[in-house]
C-alpha cells in the first residue's frame, strides 16, 4: 500500500536549475508551498532569485502582501478564508503537482482576486490546488505578489529605478511566469501549456498580462472569470498615483529631492501615511485607487484600446455570474415559498409596472429554470462588460472565445443567488470543501465545471468529457454562452436583452463613501 504522506531526505525533492528544492507527498500529490520565485526593493521592479547550495523546504506558504486595512473576518459561510502573516517581500508562490517527472502536464497559474488592493494565493479555503492536481492531472501554481501602494503606486518622477513602480505588482507576476518557464518542467508540468487564469482582481490580472510585451510567450490559454467591469462611477473621482505619491511624500515630511527615503520607511508607518493621505483625499470626494496604468510597460485596457497581438492568438474564457454584488436587493421573504402572483408583484415593485412586464417576460424566455425573483439581482456591473469584451476580441482574434454565465441559486438564508466568488469551488474542483455547495446534486456540477477548465486547459477547447456541447462565440458579434446552473445550456446572446431592460429600469444605486473617523485623521480609510 503506498504511503499517504512522506517527506524524507531523498523525496519528494526537485533539482531546479537554481537549486534543489523538497516539498511533501501526500495522499498522491506532491505540494511544494512558499517557493520564492524574486526579490524586489520597494517601488523597484523584480530580480530573479539567485542560485543556492544544498536543499530548500518548501512546507509552508510564503508571505501575504501586507493589506492597507486589517481584514475583518465576514462572510465565512459563504466563503471561507485563511489569513496569515504579511510581508512586502511577498513574491512566493505554491505548487501541487501528480509527479515530479516528465509528462508534461497542462499548468494552471492562479491569480487571486481582492482588486490590486488586497488578497493572496491562499487567501479563500477553495483556492487549495489538491483536487485539480490529484483528480484531473494537472499542475496548479498559485502566487504572491505586490498590492495596493506597494505595487502601484506611482514613483516615476523620482528617479529611473522607478520608472514602472505603478506596475511593479504586475511585474512580479512576469516574473513568476518567468519562474515556472523555467522551472515548471521540474515539477511535471509543460512549460508551453500555460493557463493564465483568475477571478474579480485576478481576472483583471489576466487580461492585463496580455497587454504587457514581456509577458508575451510565458502563456497560451487564458480565463477572465468576474473580472471585467464596467465604470460604475460611484466613487468620486479617481486620483492620479503620482499625486498620492507627492502626499505621502508630504504627509512624512520627506523632500521630493529626497523621494528615495520613502524606500527606508518602516512598513507600518508607511501604511500609516498612505492610509491618512487616502483618508484626507476621500474628505475631498476623490478616490485613490489601485491599478496598473498605461506606460512603457503596459500598453493599455484593451476595451479602451486595442487587443495585443499575442493576446489575440490565445484562446480565452471570459465569464461572470449572475447576482455578482447584488447591491440593496429588497427582501422579498423565502423566494421559492412565493405564489406565481406574488413573484410577479415583487418583480414589478422593484423595477416598475412597465419594467417588470418586460424584464419578467425576457428573463422566463433565457432562464426558464430560475425564479423570477432573482431577476432583481441580475447583474449590471460585470455581465455588460463581460459580453463587450467577448463580442470585441471574438471579432478581431485568430483564436476562440467562449463565454460562461453562473446562475446557480444557493439554499442560503431566503434564497441567494451566485454571489461574487461563488463559482470559484466548483472551478477548482473543491465544492467538498466549502459547506454552502453542498447543495443537493453539488458533485455533479463540481465535476462539469472543473471539466470546464481542465479541458480549456489542455486544449483551448472547453468541450469533451462531462461538459455539455460549448460552441465558441462568433466573429459576426454573437456570444454563445454556456449558463451553468444544476442543467446547463446554451444559448446565443442571451443576455443582450436583458441587459438593456435592466440598465433601463433598475432602480438608482447610490454608494455614500466616506472616511471611517472623521476625527481620525491618521487610521485606516476605505481602499478601492
Amino acid at each position: 500500500m503506498a504511503k499517504e504522506f512522506y517527506v524524507t531526505t531523498k523525496e519528494p525533492i526537485v533539482e531546479t536549475p537554481k537549486g534543489k528544492i523538497r516539498g511533501f507527498h501526500y495522499r498522491g500529490v506532491d505540494h511544494f508551498h512558499g517557493i520564492r520565485y524574486a526579490k524586489a526593493k520597494r517601488f523597484e521592479m523584480p530580480k530573479p532569485i539567485e542560485a543556492w547550495e544544498g536543499v530548500k523546504d518548501a512546507f509552508s506558504y510564503g508571505m501575504n502582501c501586507p493589506v492597507l486595512n486589517e481584514p475583518m473576518p465576514s462572510g465565512e459561510v459563504r466563503m471561507p478564508h485563511r489569513f496569515w502573516p504579511s510581508s512586502e517581500h511577498c513574491q512566493y508562490l505554491n505548487i501541487w503537482t501528480p509527479g515530479c517527472d516528465d509528462k508534461k502536464r497542462p499548468v494552471l497559474f492562479w491569480m487571486h482576486g481582492g482588486g490590486y488592493a488586497s488578497g493572496s494565493a491562499i487567501e479563500q479555503v477553495c483556492y487549495d490546488g489538491y483536487n485539480l492536481a490529484k483528480l484531473d492531472d494537472v499542475v496548479l501554481v498559485t502566487v504572491n505578489h505586490r498590492l495596493n501602494a506597494f505595487g502601484y503606486l506611482d514613483m516615476s518622477a523620482y528617479g529611473e529605478k522607478f520608472a514602472n513602480s505603478v506596475n511593479v505588482g504586475m511585474a512580479d507576476l512576469v516574473e513568476a511566469l518567468r519562474w515556472v518557464r523555467d522551472n515548471i518542467a521540474c515539477f511535471g508540468g509543460d512549460p508551453d501549456n500555460v493557463t493564465i487564469y483568475g477571478q474579480s482582481g485576478g481576472g483583471g490580472k489576466t487580461t492585463v498580462l496580455g497587454q504587457i510585451p514581456e509577458a508575451e510567450g510565458l502563456f497560451h490559454k487564458m480565463i477572465v472569470m468576474s473580472g471585467v467591469l464596467s465604470g460604475l462611477g460611484l466613487f468620486g473621482n479617481a486620483v492620479d498615483s503620482k499625486e498620492v505619491a507627492k502626499a505621502i511624500l508630504e504627509y512624512l515630511k520627506i523632500p521630493e529631492d529626497e523621494a528615495e527615503k520613502l524606500q527606508k520607511v518602516p512598513t507600518p508607518q508607511y501604511i500609516w501615511a498612505v492610509n491618512a493621505v487616502t483618508k484626507k483625499f476621500m474628505k475631498e470626494g476623490k478616490m485613490v485607487s489601485w491599478e496598473p496604468v498605461p506606460n512603457y510597460y503596459y500598453t493599455c485596457d484593451p476595451m479602451e484600446g486595442d487587443f495585443s497581438a499575442y493576446s489575440l492568438k490565445i484562446p480565452t474564457m471570459v465569464g461572470s455570474v449572475i447576482a455578482e454584488f447584488a447591491f440593496a436587493s429588497p427582501d422579498f421573504g423565502v423566494r421559492e415559498a412565493l405564489t406565481e402572483e406574488e413573484r410577479e408583484a415583487a418583480v414589478k415593485s422593484y423595477y416598475g409596472e412597465e419594467g417588470g412586464e418586460k424584464i419578467i417576460a425576457e428573463f422566463r424566455k433565457q432562464y426558464p429554470n430560475t425564479n423570477i425573483v432573482y431577476s432583481v439581482d441580475f447583474d449590471g456591473a460585470f455581465l455588460p462588460a463581460t459580453i463587450e469584451y467577448c463580442k470585441k476580441k471574438a471579432k478581431e482574434a485568430s483564436a476562440p472565445v467562449y463565454n460562461y454565465f453562473f446562475t446557480k441559486i444557493f439554499d442560503y438564508d431566503k434564497g441567494a443567488a451566485a454571489w461574487h466568488c461563488s463559482d470559484i469551488p466548483y472551478f477548482f474542483h473543491n465544492a467538498e470543501l466549502i459547506p454552502i455547495c453542498h447543495q443537493p446534486g453539488y458533485q455533479k456540477m463540481d465535476l462539469e465545471m472543473s471539466s470546464m477548465f481542465v479541458n480549456f486547459a489542455r486544449t483551448g477547447d472547453p468541450n469533451g468529457a462531462n461538459v455539455p456541447e460549448w460552441p465558441a462565440c462568433t466573429k459576426d458579434g454573437d456570444v454563445v454562452t454556456m449558463v451553468i446552473d444544476d442543467e446547463s445550456f446554451t444559448g446565443v446572446n442571451k443576455q443582450d436583452e436583458l441587459i438593456k431592460l435592466v440598465g433601463q429600469y433598475k432602480p438608482p444605486f447610490h454608494f455614500d463613501f466616506h472616511a471611517e473617523d472623521e476625527d481620525d485623521e491618521e487610521g485606516s480609510a476605505w481602499i478601492f
